[in-house]
């Protein structure tokens, strides 16, 4: 998304937190990705930013950077709380539909999506123990 013509980009102040004005982006949207050290350039992409929306974001963040940190903290530690919280109000409902068998008429679809999952499982449990061969060898 970007800003109409004749308005420059700026951070401001919105119900969702420090926002990138003309967009629903916030400043902690932008955090994830600076955090786990992404370039600029694919975070633009990501979100459809402008190179000037994402450096007016960017020098927000390094100018304040302490402010948008504890914020970018308290929205980490709210998010986890309310995923631990849905997630502990819908296990059993998760349970009871995970134990249901396939509707009829689905059930190719049902075996080829246990299918992926058994060789997604597979290759994660593959690449853990190819990292683990590489920490142990050094």
């Amino acid at each position: 998304m970007t800003s109409a013509p004749d308005q420059t980009p700026r951070i401001i102040r919105t119900e969702r937190g420090l926002t990138i004005s003309g967009t629903r982006i916030t400043l902690y949207d932008v955090m994830d990705y600076v955090t786990a050290h992404y370039p600029p350039k694919f975070i633009r992409g990501l979100f459809n930013l402008t190179d000037e929306q994402l450096m007016v974001a960017l020098a927000y963040i390094e100018a304040n950077y302490a402010e948008v940190e504890a914020e970018y903290q308290t929205v980490l530690k709210e998010t986890e709380e309310l995923r631990q919280y849905y997630e502990e109000r819908n296990r059993t409902l998760i349970a009871c539909l995970a134990s249901q068998p396939p509707k009829p008429g689905m059930e190719a679809a049902w075996a080829k999506l246990q299918a992926q999952k058994a060789k997604h499982q597979a290759q994660v449990e593959s690449h853990a123990q190819l990292l683990w061969s590489e920490i142990v060898c050094r």
